[in-house]
């Protein structure tokens, strides 16, 4: 028989991220003990700790590790784009498959970023305002019309219209290995469906702020 390559096996530290996020979306952070996670990736509770000081711990990895993610994939993004229109095409491109391929992580942003302390909750904050900068900077130079001082605020008021838009789907998809009649079950569009619709929503979001921005009248 031909020899197989073997599934790749995620380091230990990865597989409790994984398995945390996992269980943190499904059941809560609070309804989640240490125990539980150790069950999940076949070690004990106690042996989490030589990887994570605890469920904070675990908690603030998740969510400071993808605002950090997020921030460094969307620049490496625009400064290999050609043009600013391609930088937003990927930038959009990138929170699509965030959007679509780390749905336990956006379910936790949204129900547990209180639980985190005060210290990573502000380092999350200050991650997701650059990442909402670059984003309006590139907004700004692909769309002249928006590049105007007066119209930043619409620029702006775009980017988190769309933020809002892509991340509402975490549950809108049905997964990508979903048999065709789960998936018709559960009136979810496939993967690459969902993306497209994501995509042409979001760039139309754009196009349409762009329009809205009233130019002055010219001087009598």
């Amino acid at each position: 028989m031909p020899n197989r390559p073997a599934t790749p096996v995620l380091p230990r530290r990865d597989q409790i991220r994984k398995e945390a996020a996992r269980l943190f979306a499904a059941r809560g952070f609070l309804g989640v003990g240490v125990d539980e996670i150790g069950k999940a990736v076949g070690i004990s509770g106690p042996g989490l700790y030589r990887h994570f000081a605890g469920k904070d711990a675990m908690l603030a990895d998740l969510l400071v590790g993808i605002s950090e993610r997020l921030l460094e994939e969307g620049r490496r993004r625009a400064g290999a784009a050609d043009g600013p229109q391609a930088a937003l095409d990927s930038l959009i491109d990138g929170h699509i498959d965030f959007a679509l391929d780390d749905r336990d992580l956006i379910i936790l942003h949204d129900r547990e970023l209180l639980h985190l302390k005060e210290e990573d909750r502000r380092r999350v904050r200050r991650l997701q305002r650059g990442y909402v900068e670059l984003w309006v900077a590139v907004v700004r130079e692909a769309f002249t019309a928006l590049a105007a001082a007066e119209a930043e605020p619409v620029a702006r008021a775009a980017v988190h219209a769309v933020f809002g838009l892509l991340n509402s789907t975490p549950h809108s998809a049905a997964p990508q290995a979903a048999p065709a009649d789960l998936a018709a079950e559960r009136a979810g569009l496939s993967r690459e469906a969902m993306a497209a619709l994501l995509r042409a929503l979001a760039q139309g979001a754009f196009v349409a702020a762009a329009a809205a921005v009233v130019e002055p009248s010219p001087a009598a």
